[in-house]
């Protein structure tokens, strides 16, 4: 398994909407439920009506397509950033996951 460094600040942010979220930005991921709006995006990019945030994250990626049928890659990576004492956020898309330090 290959990890790279992506080279850019990234903020962690409860939006009051997505309507200041710009999608040709190269790097965002939303998530909604009933009970709040989130927003991962690089620090330059954090939208005017965030309403609270977390800067100073760094990025990886987890190289090639990840199958859905892979076990524990997040496990082994999370376990191995707590013997560090790093914490993590996680991000998936449908290839792969990012890790937030």
């Amino acid at each position: 398994m290959e990890i790279k460094r992506i080279d850019y600040d990234f903020s962690v942010c409860k939006v009051e909407d997505f309507s200041m979220v710009d999608p040709a930005q190269p790097f965002y991921f939303t998530g909604r439920t009933d009970e709040e709006n989130s927003l991962v995006c690089m620090t330059e990019n954090v939208p005017k009506n965030a309403t609270e945030r977390d800067d100073g994250w760094k990025a990886f990626r987890i190289q090639g397509v990840l199958d859905f049928s892979l076990i524990g890659i997040l496990s082994k990576i999370s376990a191995l950033m707590a013997q560090h004492d790093i914490g993590i956020f996680a991000v998936s898309t449908y290839n792969t996951d990012y890790i937030l330090v």
